[in-house]
């Protein structure tokens, strides 16, 4: 059996928790709302984070379409994917980190009339510069959704009830990469790709109409710092975003975020090249056909994330269970090793031979099998994943999100930039087996994050939540 040592602050002595007056007052917090008024929370956030995947998603089937009528190329392009992707990750940072002082409500109200404008923007540009400007006004906006989500998440639900939850969450917020390839490339083909943003503005009204109207504050009453409530609370604070970086300096945090980076990045070779590799071997031009080679991911994604997430609170409970009664979060990361050795390196790494080596027909179907086991697996690693970033710090969870996904979005970014030429140099299945063998290393980090878990935390603490305060 896996020896655990004292040292861990996570795994301290756990006695009967039923009758602890702290346990009792924590579990309060979780009582404020109704499984009913929990189930529209959920549904509000999880359609407001539908817009960020949505404004990727339906911008990268128009890239061949803008590069014509701005006059550019789809490599030129295609940097607002990695402009957008660096903006996104900064703004989820200050996001989160004010959402812990100011709220949820108020950050959801303050960012999504930033997705509305800089969508209007988007719509309208005539030139690259202004196009990326209001790209990254466009991204700013939208990137509140997932981690200041997640951080609603931890606020209402349970450590039990948690990984479902998040799994939900996921699942609903991932139909976004499901229908805007399929959008932006309708509106591409039969349109323009400026409908698409324009159906961006309107849809970011909708997130924001529901969210000013129904939702709640879910942060704790007394982290909840009200704007003028108090003559102290008059003053604006300033607090320093990149502050929540820090958490990378946990060994845990750092290399869950950069397994779920591998996991991710095999999501963007296969989508951002589509035009470029199924498209051209299978002679595809139509926009619209080639946005709908993403919905078998996406539906992947939605079937996935659902699932991943009970399986994880499942586990957790099982795993307790034999511990008697003690409690370690890695056992949540057992959910996600299924997803990590078999269906995210396998379905790149068969992508790309499909593509090179098999034409017609066979090789289409082929393809579609492997971009929907890919929306599979990639949902089996983040569901959970995300999941135990709320367990190990659930008083930050909405930072450690944040902090994660600034991490996973600047190695996109980066390798978003070379996909193309890599490519064109190697060739796609080539292309397929070095990111193969990239997520392959992020299975044997989270493989070694279960095993050594509890020592690694002892390495540094950056403040990590006990049983009692989960």
């Amino acid at each position: 059996m896996h020896q655990h040592t004292e040292e861990s602050p996570l795994l301290e002595a756990q006695p009967p928790l039923a009758t602890d007056p702290e346990v009792l007052k924590h579990d309060l917090i979780y009582q404020r709302f109704t499984p009913a008024q929990k189930r529209v929370i959920v549904s509000i956030i999880s359609w407001a984070a539908v817009i960020p995947f949505l404004a990727s998603g339906s911008f990268i089937p128009s890239i061949p379409e803008i590069a014509r009528e701005l006059g550019s190329t789809g490599e030129v392009v295609s940097l607002a994917v990695s402009l957008s992707l660096v903006t996104a990750s900064a703004g989820s940072l200050m996001w989160a980190t004010y959402s812990g002082s100011y709220g949820r409500r108020t950050i959801f109200l303050m960012s999504l009339p930033c997705l509305c404008i800089g969508s209007a923007g988007v719509a309208m540009s005539h030139t690259i510069p202004v196009l990326m400007f209001w790209r990254v006004i466009q991204a700013l906006g939208a990137s509140s959704g997932m981690s200041v989500g997640a951080g609603a998440i931890g606020d209402i639900y349970r450590l039990e009830e948690r990984g479902t939850a998040m799994g939900i969450f996921f699942g609903a917020s991932l139909f976004g990469p499901a229908i805007a390839p399929l959008c932006g490339g309708i509106a591409s083909h039969y349109y323009s790709w400026r409908h698409a943003q324009w159906g961006l503005f309107i849809m970011g009204l909708f997130a924001l109409i529901p969210v000013f109207l129904w939702l709640p504050e879910t942060l704790e009453p007394e982290k909840l710092r009200r704007w003028g409530a108090t003559e102290e609370h008059k003053k604006p604070i300033f607090l320093n975003p990149f502050k929540s970086l820090a958490l990378l300096r946990s060994p845990n945090i750092l290399i869950i975020a950069f397994a779920g980076t591998t996991t991710l990045v095999t999501d963007f070779v296969l989508m951002i090249p589509l035009a470029y590799t199924i498209g051209k071997q299978y002679n595809i031009s139509n926009e619209a056909i080639i946005g709908a080679f993403f919905l078998p991911a996406g539906l992947g994604n939605i079937i996935g994330a659902p699932l991943a997430g009970r399986l994880s609170d499942r586990v957790v409970v099982q795993w307790r269970k034999r511990r008697g009664g003690v409690w370690v979060p890695e056992d949540r990361l057992r959910a996600c090793l299924w997803g990590a050795a078999v269906f995210v390196p396998m379905s790149v790494l068969l992508s790309g031979l499909t593509t090179q080596f098999i034409p017609g027909t066979l090789g289409i179907v082929l393809n579609l099998t492997w971009l929907f086991m890919n929306g599979i697996g990639v949902d089996i690693v983040l569901s959970p994943s995300s999941a135990y970033y709320v367990d190990i710090l659930h008083s930050r969870s909405a930072e450690t999100m944040a902090a994660s996904g600034a991490f996973r979005a600047c190695v996109i970014a980066m390798i978003t930039a070379i996909i193309l030429p890599l490519i064109n140099k190697i060739g796609v299945a080539a292309t397929g087996a070095v990111f193969a063998g990239i997520a392959w290393i992020g299975f044997a980090s989270i493989l070694l994050t279960i095993k050594y878990g509890d020592r690694m935390r002892a390495w540094h603490d950056v403040g990590y939540s006990t049983v009692r305060d989960n």
